[in-house]
């Protein structure tokens, strides 16, 4: 796909083991909206910033994110490749190849296959924004995920998830902050969208997915914080009356963004999915884009 200047594209799934053990994160990126490269270039060739960024977590958990140039990227209908790793769909499953290396403190090959195979593809596109900047394309809430990396004890079959954005603006133009989660039911997932954008509208979206691909807006618990990060990162989620969301395994804490496996409980049930929240005034801050290039390093040349 063509991203236009300023813009961006990006391919997330995430997985977490039955156990509760071990998760993992993977988002192919056009236009890589965290690079602080993409953000020092003036945003306007994203093709030249892409990346696959790879992480695991758990014990002997790590995090891969090269933002590489335009050499790097090929794309097709149904895959996309960055370099030594890959994004494709068959049809049936969505076959994820991965060779990169991960960045410091812990620098080592992470490499191997992960598979999700979604129960169905649904048909839901929502506008993030009133004139449509900003797009967030549910493929597949409700997936099975398998884990097999060349690694010891990364292997592992869970319950994953899949989607997409897509930009034309940066986050940061249109919105403050965001939080995200997505909870498995016993009829399915639940998705929640609470985002305050720039202009102080609010987004405050909840949605139910079924098996079939079939989904309808719901009404939403309660919005109820959970406890501050470790860098102080505000963060609410949906929650019953009465009840208080909590974290249960720590996956990304940086000083704008906190991914994690949270507990809540929605409509009597109680559920542990993957909540995100993003402070887009934090991110905004240019004391905070030379921290990120220690862990995001920029490679422009690559050959097939």
């Amino acid at each position: 796909m063509k991203v236009p200047a300023g813009g961006y594209a990006w391919w997330y799934v995430d997985g977490v083991s039955h156990d509760g053990e071990r998760a993992v994160s993977v988002i192919g990126f056009i236009g890589s909206v965290f690079s602080p490269w993409y953000a020092w270039s003036g945003r306007s060739r994203p093709d030249n910033h892409c990346c696959i960024n790879v992480a695991t977590y758990g014990k002997g958990g790590r995090f891969a994110m090269t933002d590489r140039g335009s050499a790097a990227l090929r794309q097709s209908k149904d895959c996309l490749q960055v370099g030594p790793s890959s994004m494709c769909w068959t049809g049936r499953d969505l076959v994820i190849n991965i060779n990169e290396v991960s960045s410091l403190p812990l620098i080592s090959r992470i490499r191997g296959q992960i598979i999700l195979s979604p129960s169905s593809i649904t048909k839901v596109e929502l506008p993030l924004t009133m004139g449509g900047e900003h797009i967030w394309r549910p493929f597949a809430p409700i997936a099975d995920i398998s884990v097999q990396l060349e690694a010891e004890g990364w292997q592992f079959r869970g319950h994953g998830y899949f989607d997409s954005n897509f930009g034309t603006r940066p986050l940061e133009k249109d919105f403050n902050t965001w939080n995200w989660a997505r909870y498995p039911t016993s009829n399915g997932a639940t998705c929640f969208y609470d985002a305050k954008r720039c202009d102080e509208t609010v987004l405050d979206t909840a949605i139910n997915f079924e098996p079939d691909g079939s989904a309808q807006h719901v009404a939403a618990p309660p919005l109820t914080p959970i406890r501050r990060t470790l860098w102080a990162l505000k963060r609410d989620t949906r929650a019953d009356h009465g009840t208080t969301p909590r974290q249960i395994k720590p996956m990304l804490d940086a000083p704008f963004y906190c991914r994690s496996v949270v507990e809540t409980h929605i409509n009597g049930e109680a559920t542990q999915g993957v909540h995100e929240a993003l402070d887009l005034r934090r991110y905004a801050n240019p004391f905070v884009k030379p921290m990120l290039a220690v862990r995001v390093p920029r490679r422009t040349k690559w050959e097939f």
